[in-house]
């Protein structure tokens, strides 16, 4: 039985990867810089999205946005005049706590790539899954906020191993949490040894900039990897 589940768990994610795989085709074509946002809940995603998307200089955004239910946060980025589409994992898909490759492909026809140089898919808020479905991305970042705790690095590595950007977020905090950021940045390098890290905060703009910056860079056209 165990060896089963192992398998059905294999074919599942060898599935996953073809489709990333003509995302990824779908996206090189059009020159499309693709970033996959990934968090735990509430760690800030659309909060520092929100700081940047609109001053990206010559650089044109869109958001795909995953939620389990609701458009709240697609709504507070569509103030920004940036295209943005709604992939609600609720609505057809089974309530999955995490984006996959087939739900991109299925919501690509809505999302205007012809138009766009960079496009951010903000994944649904977990530490767990999405790390392992690939969706067609060019590049991997994630937030994690000062209130989550010191141990996070170590508790799921899966996420902070996978991706190749962390922003600790919320720095703002700290003065009123019993957190030590140094033992956070020790237990990052134990699990993805030097990893790029922005210390931010979306609430003070703290940081925005080296994260806008980092958003600019690798949506130029010669950042995008083979």
């Amino acid at each position: 039985m165990h060896r089963v589940r192992v398998r059905i768990v294999e074919d599942v994610l060898d599935a996953n990867d073809t489709i990333a795989r003509a995302n990824r085709d779908d996206f090189d074509a059009n020159a499309v810089t693709v970033v996959n946002l990934m968090s735990a809940p509430g760690a800030g995603k659309t909060s520092l999205l929100e700081r940047v998307l609109g001053g990206l200089d010559g650089v044109r955004a869109g958001v795909l946005e995953g939620d389990v239910q609701g458009s709240l946060d697609a709504e507070r980025l569509a103030t920004l005049h940036v295209p943005v589409t709604q992939i609600e994992t609720g609505n057809g898909f089974g309530g999955e706590c995490h984006l996959d490759a087939n739900m991109v492909r299925l919501s690509l026809p809505q999302v205007p790539l012809e138009k766009l140089d960079l496009l951010v898919i903000e994944n649904v808020g977990n530490l767990v899954c999405p790390a392992e479905f690939r969706v067609g991305e060019h590049h991997r970042v994630m937030v994690c906020s000062v209130a989550e705790g010191e141990d996070k690095p170590l508790k799921y590595p899966l996420m902070f191993r996978a991706c190749e950007l962390v922003l600790v977020n919320k720095i703002d905090l700290l003065p009123h949490l019993d957190y030590d950021l140094d033992k956070f940045l020790y237990n990052l390098d134990a699990v993805h040894p030097g990893v790029e890290r922005l210390l931010v905060s979306a609430k003070t703009s703290e940081g925005v900039e080296a994260w806008r910056d980092w958003l600019t860079r690798v949506a130029a056209p010669e950042a995008v990897p083979a």
